[in-house]
């Protein structure tokens, strides 16, 4: 297994590092528990380090008061400890903290063995939760850009896209192949990773609400429904006719031009004027040849729900960065 250290393990140092030296420096005891408060803030997007924060400093505002009740209240004895959680895990899922339960424990741990609470101890922990949230938050400013791998998983999806379209081309001129079908699976791994990873990039962005490539992903993958619905279909198809040949020639136009712009209503044209070809040419001799054509007229029909999905898509501009095309190009060559 690598060895790889990532942005998130080394803001998750730093920040632990950062906020223990500050508590330290500021006097508070139990200093390194603001470092544990950094560890678990830091997560893997700024909105979910921001919910994270806000729900452990909740929960650990009203472990401190649970803390005062109880322990001042009543006793300063373990039994109070379990009545504490029993009654503060209920009240944290309600006000919607419960990721704040395990780091409101420590806080509630450190007023019990004090032994008595005073204004001072709950500064204190006050300070803790301040500095440990706060530098959480200030190390989770950064993200890195998440564009360049979603343009990497774009283009990788359009080339499986070709390929599989360079199969169903090759099968209706021929009715021979020899393809093993591994574009399937490696695409549906591709476009589930990329949803991700587009969401993932929403959640980066504190005032977007919506993602582009999301919109994008989602729509090669209602697109590869179809791909997958078809193939069955061609696969089917046992003899070649003049009809295949041609419905060959559109998809092989349209191989060439999978990109994320939208030019879905030039081939829908080209579609429909292939169909009312299709109703000028003689009709079909032989039971095989009716077959065939009927599956090739259904097969039109799904291209062009394939092309509807694509038509309702807003589009993007084709990225400037191909390295993943110049990649996959130079792959290809060898």
């Amino acid at each position: 297994m690598e060895f790889k250290i990532g942005y998130r393990t080394l803001k998750t140092a730093l920040g632990a590092a950062a906020s223990i030296m500050i508590a330290q420096a500021f006097g508070l005891s139990s200093f390194t528990s603001a470092g544990i408060l950094t560890i678990l803030c830091i997560q893997v997007t700024k909105k979910k380090s921001v919910r994270a924060s806000w729900e452990r400093f909740l929960a650990c505002i009203v472990a401190m008061v649970f803390s005062i009740v109880i322990f001042e209240g009543i006793a300063f004895h373990p039994v109070m400890i379990g009545l504490l959680l029993l009654l503060f895990i209920p009240t944290a899922v309600m006000v919607g903290a419960s990721d704040g339960i395990v780091s409101s424990t420590v806080i509630i741990l450190h007023l019990y063995s004090a032994g008595h609470i005073t204004k001072g101890l709950l500064l204190n922990e006050l300070g803790l939760i301040i500095i440990g949230i706060g530098v959480a938050l200030i190390m989770n400013l950064y993200m890195p850009s998440l564009e360049n791998k979603l343009i990497d998983y774009q283009m990788e999806i359009e080339e499986k896209f070709k390929a599989i379209f360079d199969e169903i081309i090759l099968y209706l001129k021929n009715n021979k192949t020899d393809w093993d079908g591994h574009e399937i699976p490696e695409t549906a791994t591709l476009i589930d990773e990329a949803k991700t990873l587009a969401f993932r990039d929403v959640e980066n962005h504190f005032l977007r609400n919506e993602n582009l490539y999301y919109h994008y992903f989602k729509m090669r993958e209602k697109q590869f429904e179809i791909i997958e619905r078809v193939l069955p279909l061609v696969s089917s198809i046992s003899l070649t006719v003049e009809q295949g040949e041609m419905i060959a020639e559109f998809i092989e136009d349209l191989s060439k031009n999978i990109h994320p712009g939208n030019t879905a209503d030039i081939y829908i044209e080209k579609l429909e004027r292939m169909r009312v070809e299709f109703q000028k040419m003689e009709l079909p001799r032989t039971r095989e040849e009716f077959e065939t054509r009927a599956a090739l007229l259904h097969f039109t029909k799904e291209m062009e729900q394939y092309l509807t999905i694509k038509k309702d898509f807003v589009g993007m501009k084709k990225p400037k960065v191909n390295k993943r095309k110049k990649m996959l190009q130079t792959t290809k060559e060898k």
